[in-house]
């Protein structure tokens, strides 16, 4: 998108975007944010159990700025988490009571703007007007929208802004949730219904009512990440990916996957998360934390070992690949006598370097971390380690069972991230990215620091119930048609 694209509030947030980072303000910081408390909660708790002689409540809340006024000393906010609305009191001297006033700029100087994520450490009190509020004695910038809600407005009686069209609605669902009281709630009731009851190549078929190719997914990702844009704190869903790859005893075409996303969480969170949740499933399927997979012995017990990508790669072949290039990697490749071709970047070929030479080396749960950025293109950078990324994958019985990133939430550097994506498509690698324009666009609305995970049910099923193939825990997998199939068994009978 060039700047001539741009709306006069989008070149503005641009600037405060640029603004912030010259002052070293992390516009889009990667470290867990602790939330303490949320805005319905602390309105309840502050009416039946708190007064305005009690002791002073402190608390931790965190999320998108929905108005804001400024007077004289005292700046007024009305922040919206995923329960609801609370009002900030700021105060000029007391956020900013040394010499540096950044943070003065920041809030008064109107750096802030509506949509923008930010976190907040204070206390619980009572305005003069009777308003349950919390007092700031912190602030902290955790995302900068930029793009502007349509926020509605009022002038003699007519709404303006209004975002009402059920195109755009439906389309953009993550704004509808955001600015439309109401449509939450029907979704959260769908969850509870329902619940009451009970990076690949895709398959491409095609919509004759709308005349559009269609896409199978490969992943929820995107579309639960929109969900986080949209205010819920956090999200998941088991269901069906379908990936157009070869099949084998670890691959069917068709397979269940959870993907789980929790704002204001990282990667480090989202590791002791996971030991947690498996050493949990584990014991709930076998009555203890290990179970056996053909001769291997696997304890789910936490805490998992964790190594680097790259040192990993270093442990297990002798070659130190940090700071290489490309044509460097690729000289690597060919001295392990590696089959490789032109179509692959620098991030696939440290992709089948590990494949090769390491990842069958794992059988106890490992936490394989801190992926190059060629190989992440939705990973937010890591925050000490130049050209790497927050992400990790779970490698058990040698083979990969989750992964989890500290998500990217900069709509710019997805954006370029994206653009890389196509280019390695036009060089001929089949399983990089398309740019999902949507997608970037959610990004410039908002969305707060995310921690997110993947894991693959069916390859979990195996591990808990000792299986070496796949085929063993679906119903139906996919198989050749009968006649190939047979035909084949003749070939191999003959010889």
């Amino acid at each position: 998108m060039s700047v001539s694209d741009l709306s006069e509030q989008e070149i503005l947030r641009r600037e405060s975007l640029k603004a912030l980072k010259n002052m070293g303000i992390d516009p889009y910081p990667a470290a867990e944010y602790v939330v303490s408390a949320h805005s319905t909660d602390i309105k309840a708790e502050f009416n039946d159990e708190f007064n305005d002689d009690a002791p002073k409540r402190e608390v931790t809340v965190a999320g998108r700025i929905m108005s804001r006024r400024i007077m004289g000393k005292a700046s007024f906010m009305e922040l919206q988490d995923s329960k609801g609305r609370i009002q900030i009191y700021i105060s000029r001297d007391e956020i900013c009571p040394d010499e540096n006033k950044d943070l003065y700029n920041v809030v008064f100087k109107k750096l802030l703007d509506i949509g923008d994520f930010i976190g907040i450490k204070g206390y619980v009190f009572r305005t003069q007007m009777g308003e349950i509020s919390v007092h700031a004695a912190e602030l902290t910038v955790l995302s900068k929208s930029l793009r502007p809600l349509p926020i509605v407005k009022y002038k003699d009686g007519v709404a303006y802004d209004a975002f009402e069209d059920p195109e755009l609605r439906y389309r953009q669902r993550y704004v509808d949730l955001v600015v439309n009281g109401g449509v939450k709630d029907i979704f959260l009731k769908r969850a509870r219904i329902v619940k009451s009851g009970a990076a690949a190549r895709p398959f491409i078929t095609h919509h004759n009512t709308l005349d559009v190719d269609l896409y199978l997914r490969i992943a929820t990702e995107l579309y639960l990440k929109r969900l986080i844009v949209g205010g819920f704190e956090g999200v998941f869903e088991i269901g069906k990916n379908f990936r157009n790859e070869g099949m084998d005893k670890t691959h069917n075409p068709e397979f269940t996957c959870m993907e789980l996303y929790v704002q204001y969480k990282d990667y480090n969170w989202m590791m002791s998360f996971t030991e947690k949740l498996l050493e949990n499933i584990c014991i709930a399927a076998n009555g203890c934390s290990e179970t056996k997979v053909g001769d291997n012995v696997i304890s789910f017990k936490a805490p998992y070992k964790r190594i680097s990508i790259l040192d990993s790669i270093k442990e297990k072949t002798g070659y130190d690949l940090e700071g290489k290039s490309e044509d460097e990697i690729r000289q690597v490749c060919k001295a392990l006598k590696m089959e490789i071709d032109d179509t692959m970047g620098k991030g696939k070929l440290i992709d089948e370097i590990f494949g090769e030479f390491c990842e069958g080396t794992y059988i106890q749960p490992t936490f394989i971390t801190d992926y190059p950025v060629e190989m992440s293109p939705l990973t937010k950078m890591h925050r000490s380690k130049p050209g790497l990324t927050e992400r990790f994958e779970l490698m058990v019985n040698g083979k990969e069972l989750a992964n989890a990133y500290s998500e990217l939430n900069d709509p710019i550097d997805q954006m370029e991230r994206f653009q890389e994506q196509l280019r390695l498509s036009e060089k001929g690698d089949d399983e990089a990215m398309f740019i999902d324009h949507d997608f970037v666009r959610a990004l410039e609305y908002g969305m707060p620091p995310t921690s997110g995970i993947g894991i693959g049910i069916d390859r979990l099923v195996m591990l808990m119930t000792g299986q070496t193939t796949i085929q063993e825990v679906l119903f139906f997998p996919q198989m050749r048609p009968e006649k190939k199939a047979q035909a084949k068994e003749e070939t191999n009978s003959k010889e």
